[in-house]
């Protein structure tokens, strides 16, 4: 490890819902077949789990004996919720940059190596682009998100600028902004627009170095009544905080909530035909506000 690339943490919550070879897939990824390994993983239980998802718990630090990572499971007694239990963990973590990691994602082995190198040029806040897939040997669409700082900010008043699985950040400018606030399911597009309104310095890189794992419920995730109500008490928020104005607002409403009304087949090719789109242009951000996370 070189001197511009500081020590970090990784932060990887888990819960009842998750699948154990998942999660030990996942957990390989970022140790054992990353070209730069982390100093520790930070495993948050998000409340009790089934004594399959247990036994592979208690069997990463084995998964990591090969390397020099300290592995650490936070045993939370009830089931708090993604923000919760990541502001938990954040607590938890031995070392100021932090990286984050799902459950069921897999990241590819340079992904920490090329972030790494953008925080050691003072970057606060830098993602990636992410591949979709349900089978590793047949990947799916990527999403590029908006590269520049300038991208990043802009693109921020429309949709999430980040895919959340891919982020590395700062735990001190996650906790100056405020750190994560329970919103179901908007949770990390909320305190994104708080770190950049707090003066992160933030980017994203091109390459899909997360392989981000789509279900069958991944569509269904993206809309209904719970999710709408988040998306309202999301876009009062940013335009009471000033980061949009009135008619931003409105055309947030009338675009992302007419989004999560409309019936899960149009949603599905709405969705495709919105991401193949933004592909090929990184000035656009993707939404992955609605990704898997820990059930409150």
């Amino acid at each position: 490890m070189t001197a511009e690339q500081p020590r970090f943490s990784v932060l990887l919550p888990v819960y009842a819902g998750d699948d154990p070879q998942f999660l030990e897939r996942a957990f390989r990824s970022v140790t054992v077949e990353q070209t730069l390994h982390p100093a520790e993983v930070v495993v948050v239980r998000d409340g009790p789990v089934g004594a399959p998802l247990a036994a592979a718990l208690a069997g990463l630090p084995a998964l990591a004996a090969s390397t020099d990572v300290e592995v650490r499971v936070l045993e939370l007694a009830e089931n708090v919720g993604l923000a919760r239990a990541l502001e938990r963990g954040l607590a938890a973590c031995t070392h100021d940059v932090v990286a984050r990691m799902d459950a069921d994602d897999v990241s590819l082995p340079e992904r920490f190596a090329r972030q790494l190198a953008l925080v050691g040029e003072g970057y606060d806040l830098v993602g990636t682009a992410i591949q979709e897939f349900a089978d590793e040997d047949a990947p799916g669409i990527v999403r590029v998100p908006p590269l520049t700082s300038a991208d990043v900010d802009r693109a921020s008043r429309f949709v999430s600028p980040f895919n959340h699985p891919s982020v590395v950040y700062r735990a001190s400018v996650v906790g100056r902004a405020g750190g994560y606030e329970h919103l179901p399911l908007m949770e990390d597009y909320w305190l994104f627009v708080r770190m950049l309104a707090t003066g992160a310095r933030a980017c994203n890189l091109p390459e899909p170095l997360v392989l981000y794992r789509v279900g069958a419920g991944a569509y269904a995730r993206r809309g209904g009544l719970r999710l709408l109500r988040s998306e309202l008490r999301l876009q009062w928020l940013m335009r009471r905080s000033g980061w949009t104005t009135w008619a931003q607002l409105l055309r947030n409403v009338v675009v992302r909530g007419g989004y999560r009304l409309v019936p899960e087949s149009l949603r599905r090719v709405a969705y495709r035909r919105l991401i193949v789109r933004r592909g090929t242009d990184t000035g656009t951000g993707s939404d992955t506000s609605t990704g898997a996370g820990s059930a409150a």
